[in-house]
């Protein structure tokens, strides 16, 4: 089964993922893991990704099409995918079915408000990297990681402003995607907002797994 997951930030889509690859045995693709490992390979498309992000600049679509394509050619998606992160844009999704169609797109709906709750309370430790959360899974003592005893703290990416900044970006780029696999008869809404196991139990239904 060929998936492509769409969410917001905060929607959850790495833990579903996680879920999702032990339920359906195919690998789960991140545009992320897919630079790092063709920068670690040092292949031509890799040291150009490189060269880029060390610019400080977003990697291009012609790129980011091109390495998509090169980790699709692989031997373990035989029997399917999960993209996470790819595409981002129309373009994206109109390159990416020239060379590969996917049998569903699941879309995870979470409003603002409840993006703005989760990312907002997240904590993480600096010395191992735990996640916490203030409201629904809160260190012992504040301020130190239960588990190395380091410290915890709010990044940069969780403060309320860049929290709305990742969501504007995020729905004026990725979510015009949603109408886009609506139109093709392809899209299936799972409700992001319930506890992991609920939102799991509602993934397999819709993807006919349930």
């Amino acid at each position: 089964m060929k998936l492509i997951f769409l969410g917001p930030p905060g929607a959850g889509k790495g833990t579903l993922a996680a879920k999702a690859v032990e339920i359906l045995h195919i690998p789960h693709i991140s545009t992320g893991v897919v630079f790092r490992s063709a920068i670690a390979a040092k292949s031509p498309l890799g040291i150009k990704v490189k060269a880029i992000i060390d610019a400080g600049k977003l990697v291009d679509d012609e790129t980011t099409i091109a390495l998509v394509k090169e980790r699709l050619a692989q031997d373990d998606v035989k029997t399917g995918y999960i993209l996470d992160g790819f595409p981002r844009t129309i373009p994206q999704a109109e390159a990416l079915a020239d060379f590969s169609e996917a049998d569903k797109v699941v879309n995870f709906d979470i409003p603002d408000s409840s993006v703005l709750e989760r990312l907002g309370g997240r904590r993480v430790c600096r010395k191992c990297g735990h996640n916490f959360h203030v409201i629904f899974d809160s260190p012992k003592k504040e301020g130190l990681c239960d588990y190395c005893g380091g410290e915890v703290y709010v990044r940069e990416d969780d403060k309320s402003g860049s929290i709305q900044k990742r969501l504007e970006v995020y729905r004026a780029q990725t979510a015009p995607l949603i109408d886009f696999y609506r139109n093709k008869g392809i899209l299936v809404d799972v409700d992001a907002r319930p506890a992991v196991d609920v939102v799991v139990e509602n993934f397999k239904k819709a993807v006919g797994k349930g």
